[in-house]
C-alpha cells in the first residue's frame, strides 16, 4: 500500500509520529482516520514541549490501530512480544482486555536497562480489582520497578526499593518515578504521592505489562504503557488522557 503520511501534511509535525503511523497503517493493512494521527502527533508534541520525550525509553499505543498487529507497533523502542493476546481482546478506544493469567506483554525492557535512580513505569486504563500485577518485573522481594493491585482498593507500587508502598487505583494513569536515591513518587486517581523511601541495588529482570514477573496480571484493560527515565508524571498523565480521549473521538 502506498503511506500517505509525510511531515508537515495536514499537521503532522513530528518525524517520530509520522514514522509510527506508517508503521502501524503498515501492520494494520489500511490508513488510520486523520484524527487519530493527528491525536498521536499531538500526543509526542505535547511530550516534547511537557520535557517528558526523551525520558520514554519504551511505550505502546494499545489503541488507535485498527488491529491488534498495529496496536503491538511500538511508538517508542523495541516492540513488545505477545503472549496470547488474540484480535478479540482488542478495542480501538479502550485498549487491550487481559481475560486470563496466561496473557501478557513481555516489554523485552529490563529493570536495569535504565539507572537506579532516573526511571519510570506506567499504563494507562482500567487496572482491574483481583490481584495481580500491571506492569513490572521480578518476585515479591526483589528490588525492582514494581505496580499491582492487591485487593479491589489498593495499589502497590515499588520504583527500586525493598518495600511496597500504597495508593488507590482508579482508572486512568497509574505510574511511578525515581529521580532521586532518598525518594519516589507514586501517581494514581490523578493524585502525584512523595514516598520517602531509600533505593536500593536493583534487580536485572524483564518488565512485563499486564502482570509483573511472575505473580499474574490483575483482570484489567490498558491502552497505553510507557518504562524509561525520570519523568513528570502529572504532564505525561494529562497528555495521555488527551491522547485516549482524542482516539475515541476521532473513530467513528
Amino acid at each position: 500500500m502506498t503511506l500517505r503520511w509525510v511531515p508537515g501534511w495536514d499537521g503532522l509535525t513530528e518525524p517520530e509520529a509520522v514514522s509510527y503511523v506508517a508503521a502501524v497503517e503498515a501492520a494494520d493493512g489500511q490508513e488510520l482516520e486523520f484524527g487519530v494521527a493527528r491525536a498521536i502527533n499531538d500526543f509526542v508534541t505535547g511530550c516534547k514541549q511537557d520535557k517528558i520525550w526523551d525520558a520514554i525509553k519504551a511505550c505502546c499505543i494499545l489503541a488507535g490501530a485498527r488491529t491488534l498487529d498495529g496496536a503491538l507497533v511500538p511508538l517508542v523502542g523495541g516492540a513488545p512480544t505477545n503472549n496470547n493476546f488474540v484480535s478479540g481482546d482488542y478495542d480501538r478506544e479502550t485498549g487491550l482486555n487481559k481475560i486470563s493469567n496466561e496473557k501478557y506483554l513481555a516489554s523485552n525492557r529490563f529493570n536495569n536497562d535504565d539507572p537506579l535512580d532516573n526511571c519510570h513505569i506506567s499504563v494507562y486504563g482500567n487496572p482491574g480489582s483481583a490481584y495481580g500485577g500491571l506492569i513490572g518485573s521480578g518476585a515479591n522481594s526483589s528490588v525492582v520497578r514494581s505496580i499491582q493491585v492487591t485487593n479491589p482498593t489498593t495499589l502497590a507500587l515499588k520504583c527500586n526499593n525493598s518495600t511496597y508502598q500504597l495508593m488507590t487505583p482508579d482508572i486512568g494513569l497509574i505510574g511511578c518515578t525515581r529521580s532521586s536515591p532518598s525518594s519516589f513518587v507514586g501517581r494514581a486517581a490523578g493524585i502525584s504521592t512523595v514516598f520517602n523511601v531509600t533505593s536500593a541495588s536493583a534487580s536485572n529482570f524483564a518488565i512485563d505489562v499486564f502482570q509483573r514477573g511472575s505473580v499474574s496480571g490483575t483482570r484489567c484493560r490498558l491502552a497505553f504503557y510507557s518504562i524509561g527515565e525520570s519523568l513528570d508524571l502529572a504532564a505525561l498523565d494529562t497528555r495521555v488522557s488527551n491522547l485516549i480521549t482524542a482516539i475515541g473521538a476521532a473513530i467513528p
